[in-house]
Formats: C-alpha cells, sequence, structure tokens
C-alpha cells in the first residue's frame, strides 16, 4: 500500500467495511452497494506518503487539485496574487504547509455552502483563513472553503507555531477549494487548467 487512511476518516472507514461485510453475509449480492460506499470512503480518506522538496524561496501547492485562477487583485490596499485551486471529490483532500514560517493569524468565518468552484465561494462560502509569516518578512494566507457538500473545515494548527513547508496543517471534508494569497515579489508557475498535487507541486517562486 502507498498511502495510509488520514486520521479524519479511519472510524468511517472501519465502519463501512464492517457494515458491508454483515450485508455480503445477511443479503448477498444486495450488499454491492454498501461496498461502493467503503471504496469511495478508502479512496476519499487516503493519504499518499509524500516527501516534500523545497528550496527556501519556493511554494508548494497547500491542496490537491485544479488550478481555477490565478490573478493579481488587491486587499487591504495592497496588490497580491490569487491562486485558486478546486479539489473534487477524488482528489486527496489532506491540506500543506506552502511555505516555511511562523503562523501569525487564524480566522474561522461561518458562511454558505455554494460550489466551490465558483468565484463567489471565496467570498460567500464558510473559511478558515491562516496567515503565515516567513523569515522574509512575506505575508502568505492560505484559505480553506467549505464546497457544496462539504461541511466541516479542519485546521490543527495555532497562532505562533512554527511550520515547515509540506507539513499538514488540515484537512476539508468532501469537495472544497482552497486559495492561497502571496507577496507580488513572487510570481506564478501554474495556469488556469494545471493540475496540482499538494506538498509536491511547486507554483510559485520568489523574485530574484
Amino acid at each position: 500500500m502507498f498511502f495510509k487512511l488520514a486520521k479524519e476518516g479511519k472510524k468511517l472507514v472501519l465502519l463501512s467495511f464492517l457494515i458491508s461485510i454483515i450485508a455480503f453475509f445477511v443479503v448477498g449480492l444486495w450488499s454491492i452497494p454498501l461496498w461502493l460506499f467503503f471504496l469511495f470512503n478508502l479512496q476519499f480518506y487516503r493519504e499518499p506518503f509524500r516527501i516534500t522538496s523545497f528550496d527556501v524561496n519556493e511554494v508548494i501547492s497547500p491542496a490537491d487539485g485544479k488550478v481555477i485562477s490565478v490573478e493579481k487583485i488587491k486587499q487591504n490596499q495592497t496588490e497580491v496574487i490569487k491562486i485558486s485551486i478546486f479539489m473534487n471529490v477524488f482528489n486527496v483532500h489532506s491540506n500543506k504547509i506552502p511555505i516555511s514560517g511562523k503562523i501569525k493569524t487564524i480566522n474561522y468565518y461561518r458562511g454558505k455552502f455554494f460550489n466551490a468552484s465558483l468565484d463567489k465561494a471565496s467570498d460567500k462560502n464558510e473559511k478558515n483563513e491562516v496567515i503565515i509569516i516567513t523569515d522574509d518578512g512575506d505575508e502568505f494566507k492560505v484559505v480553506q472553503i467549505a464546497g457544496l457538500i462539504a461541511r466541516r473545515i479542519l485546521c490543527y494548527c495555532k497562532v505562533g507555531d512554527p511550520v515547515i513547508t509540506g507539513d499538514k496543517y488540515g484537512f476539508i471534508r468532501f469537495g472544497s477549494r482552497v486559495d492561497l494569497f502571496m507577496p507580488n515579489n513572487f510570481y506564478a508557475l501554474v495556469a488556469i487548467g494545471d493540475k496540482v498535487k499538494g506538498g509536491l507541486t511547486k507554483i510559485a517562486i520568489k523574485h530574484d
């Protein structure tokens, strides 16, 4: 096996497996839908073994999925680069630290549950913001955003925690998205439509 089960899904995977076995002996082939549910949970809560390789000036993808936005925007009168990654139900949903530093602030916002691929999801949906300050003083904001059926955002870091690129810091159940905001002294290495992997794909680098 080249992956382990994410801790967030171990109980559900085990329960669905046990129910499927019992159902097989009771109703035979009528248990197939339960086996399909078990297999879905198994693939959804998989957590592949990954080794993050990075340079101090490189930004690594915080999530698996598809890049749906790369743009320069104004935020608090400052120009920043925004990269949005959409995770469908078949992607790995473990979230990774994009760049080493220290956690400055964490803010959770209640909201709605629009399809995470829509632009309004960034502003309207339930979300959790983590701001990281690097040793050079660069500020990054990583935003976990709930999707149409996602109902729980998990974040394990705390204000003041030192973090390292590629560390797992959270998890979002079912289809969702992650927005990354970074200073304009970095430039994006990805484009809309690119597929990325959390903790592996280099998505930005600092200007020389």
